[in-house]
């Protein structure tokens, strides 16, 4: 069948529709002739925007990942919370999109949007972090915030607790230690990030980093 002339959907609203079908359906059902019926269309009209389903999966990777606001703060000692912020709204976003999240570790941040990468090492240089230390960080926080988002997205629905199978008979160390933590899944990533990021930083000179401190 040969593709219409004029285009009868948007860029936009074919992955619009996209999501809405992986959230309520699941990623198994997405499926170009599923999407075409979605949107009322005959399938070629979705080729007048996308060459394949795989584009149109790297383009709903590309909105959930990029969903979230860039953080506004100014460079200076303080770095690391802008990287927490940073990975609360990637995995908000995720979270937001459960049945979608695989996608994200075919489809990774760091391909789709170089350019937000760019200006997160500009903000690491602006705040002193030496230059041979950003793509440690950079990578890791990829890393870091998909993989704990994608874990806790891949629970079932209402699941809450962080260990949900345990017996405080067969695991009594475990059970203890559970009961003795009040941070939240929320509260435990943030914290995951910190520890990570100031673990980076753990054998630069101090000098360097008040001299980093000086200059903002």
């Amino acid at each position: 069948m040969p593709r219409p002339s004029k285009p009868l959907i948007s860029r936009a609203s074919t992955v619009a529709a996209s999501i809405e079908i992986i959230d309520s359906e699941g990623l198994d059902a997405f499926s170009m002739p599923r999407l075409a019926k979605y949107l009322g269309v005959q399938a070629p009209s979705l080729y007048h925007h996308f060459a394949d389903k795989s584009e149109i999966l790297a383009a709903v990777a590309r909105q959930i990942a990029g969903a979230g606001p860039m953080p506004r703060r100014r460079p200076g000692p303080d770095w690391p919370e802008f990287f927490v912020t940073l990975g609360l709204n990637l995995r908000k976003s995720i979270l937001r999109h459960r049945n979608a999240a695989p996608i994200l570790m075919r489809y990774l941040p760091r391909d789709l949007l170089i350019g937000t990468y760019e200006e997160t090492a500009q903000f690491l240089e602006e705040s002193g972090v030496p230059v041979h230390l950003h793509v440690q960080i950079l990578d890791g926080m990829e890393r870091l915030t998909i993989g704990a988002a994608l874990t806790e997205a891949m629970r079932p629905t209402g699941t809450r607790a962080i260990f949900p199978n345990v017996d405080r008979e067969l695991q009594p160390t475990l059970a203890r230690a559970i009961s003795a933590n009040k941070l939240t899944s929320k509260q435990l990533f943030e914290e995951m990030i910190r520890s990570f990021l100031h673990g980076v930083m753990r054998e630069v000179p101090e000098s360097a980093s008040e001299a980093a401190e000086l200059t903002v």
